[in-house]
This record gives C-alpha cells, sequence and structure tokens, in this order.
C-alpha cells in the first residue's frame, strides 16, 4: 500500500501563490509610494530603484504565507536603522496593507495577509519603540491598617 507524502510546509491557504504575492506586494508599495507621510521616508532609503527592494518582500510575503523560506532577511536589524519612523506610521502602513489586501486578494484569503502584516507591524514597533523605563511597575496594595 503507497503511502501519501504529506509536505512539511504547505501554503496557509490553497489560493495563495506566488503571482499573487507579487500583485498584492507591488499595489501596497505603488500605494506606499504615493502616501504623503510614508513616500518620502521609503524614498530616502530605497531611492529609485524599488525592484531589489520589491523582490525582497515578494520572498518575505511568500514565506510568511507560503512557508516557502525564500526570505533569508532580518527585518528587525534593517528596521533598528531608520529613525525618522514614528509609532503612528505603523498605524498607516497597517491601514495602507489592509485596504489592499482586501482589493487584492480573495475575500477568504484578505485576513491570512492582514493578520501576519499586523503582528509583523507590532513586532517591529516593539522592537523600535519600547522603552522598559516607560512600563510602570504594579504597586502593591496598602496593608489594612488597624489589625
Amino acid at each position: 500500500m503507497a503511502t501519501q507524502r504529506i509536505p512539511f510546509r504547505e501554503p496557509l491557504h490553497q489560493d495563495i501563490d506566488e503571482a499573487l504575492v507579487e500583485k498584492l506586494v507591488r499595489t501596497f508599495y505603488a500605494r506606499i509610494r504615493a502616501d504623503e507621510r510614508l513616500g518620502p521616508i521609503f524614498a530616502k532609503i530605497i531611492g529609485d530603484d524599488w525592484e531589489p527592494h520589491l523582490q525582497k518582500m515578494f520572498a518575505f510575503w511568500s514565506s510568511l504565507t507560503m512557508l516557502t523560506g525564500r526570505y533569508k532577511g532580518q527585518p528587525m536589524v534593517a528596521h533598528m536603522k531608520i529613525k525618522t519612523v514614528t509609532p503612528g506610521d505603523f498605524d498607516i502602513w497597517l491601514t495602507l496593507f489592509r485596504d489592499t489586501a482586501f482589493d487584492i486578494c480573495p475575500k477568504d484569503v484578505a485576513p491570512i495577509f492582514i493578520d501576519k502584516a499586523e503582528r509583523v507591524a507590532e513586532s517591529l514597533k516593539l522592537g523600535m519603540f519600547f522603552d522598559p523605563k516607560a512600563v510602570e511597575a504594579p504597586q502593591e496594595p496598602n496593608s489594612p491598617t488597624g489589625d
């Protein structure tokens, strides 16, 4: 009796493929470039030739959603070098990404990309802006008096 080989890594959804990833990424970054706040930040870092960045993002999103392992970078290290980004910029980034995912992806696939984007944004935001000194230590409750 032959056994069926079960792939170790499968896409998170059967409709996710490289063509969808590329269309999503290209559309998203076109919107980033047009955004009055994020466009100049990205342009300063990327310059005029966006294709190498887009290729890297194809690999990144392919790895996240199709589990291909194509992406070999270190996004936290790259983002820690950027000093012009504010925590609020991640909200703009996520809004653009959500809108793009809903516009490009099948309705049952968009939430998969959006969930990954939200996790990525939260991780980067924590890594870039978390200040342990700003977190208050829990205060002990006052002990009852008169016992």
